[in-house]
């Protein structure tokens, strides 16, 4: 009995050995479908390639996908897998409710150079930010911000960090989490994630200082990021905010969703936002 318990005890402290030193791989996918696989010239889109250069000197690759006559123009922030290619539905969306999209990808993922970390992807958010506002001459208060999953808190922590006279229009978090190590108890539960945890994300802590109206997405069917996650960090957040549930799966409940999911955030960006379609749209 003393070797099947002292076995046990060494099984179990290897896996929370491993879990520890291999947890940034286990958050940050960018071999999940490395290559591109399509651009939105196939959807109809016009668009043009996008060279990013972040505050440590980091290459990015970014799409900027205008529009003719825009309400506003949209920061995409995309989640732990794939690349910019992976989310043309996304943009599509983005782009036919009026709203210019840049999409980047963080350091390490589809062509971007370097090596991804949760200090990156903030230093990347940024270098979207300042090519938005200083090469497209976006106003700040017309610029929207949109995250999914990872990308709902790295999204929160630019909106969080800009100035109160330099805040966007809006910031749009779809199925977000309180922070990794709170998400990693609950999906790990045996395991003691809080004590080894290194990245924190903490989007809860973060919309706490967020002042633009905020729109939380999430699906009651998400079986990755659980809906209470979602309300967690809505309930955190500060007015005006907007809660919008959503169904189907974590990866495909924008899709799920339509046409509820496009028609509600069009009503927010109006009623909240204050970006009014153009009247001939």
């Amino acid at each position: 009995m003393l070797r099947v318990v002292s076995s046990l005890v060494g099984i179990y402290a290897l896996v929370v050995l491993l879990a520890w030193f291999f947890q940034e791989r286990l958050l940050f996918l960018p071999h999940v479908g490395r290559e591109h696989v399509a651009t939105p010239a196939e959807r109809g889109l016009g668009w043009q390639q996008v060279d990013l250069i972040t505050e440590d000197g980091v290459n990015l690759d970014a799409w900027w996908i205008p529009t003719d006559r825009p309400r506003g123009s949209l920061l995409f922030l995309h989640g732990n897998a794939g690349n910019i290619s992976h989310r043309l539905d996304s943009i599509q969306q983005f782009h036919r409710l009026g709203l210019s999209v840049l999409i980047l990808d963080y350091r390490g993922y589809g062509r971007s150079e370097g090596r991804p970390s949760e200090a990156g992807t903030a230093l990347d958010a940024r270098a979207g930010w300042r090519w938005l506002t200083e090469q497209a001459g976006a106003p700040a208060d017309e610029i929207v911000l949109f995250g999914r999953s990872l990308g709902a808190a790295v999204a929160a922590e630019l909106a969080a960090s800009l100035e109160a006279q330099n805040q966007p229009a809006a910031v749009l978090l779809e199925s977000p989490f309180r922070s990794v190590p709170a998400l990693g108890q609950q999906l790990y539960p045996l395991l003691p994630v809080r004590w080894l945890a290194t990245l924190d994300y903490p989007t809860e802590r973060y919309v706490t200082r967020i002042e633009a109206p905020l729109l939380v997405i999430h699906s009651r069917d998400d079986e990755i990021i659980p809906y209470t996650e979602g309300e967690a960090v809505f309930e955190a957040a500060n007015e005006p905010k907007q809660m919008l549930p959503i169904m189907g799966g974590h990866n495909t409940g924008f899709v799920e969703s339509e046409p509820g999911y496009s028609a509600a955030i069009d009503q927010f960006l109006i009623r909240l936002a204050g970006l009014e379609r153009h009247p001939s749209d």
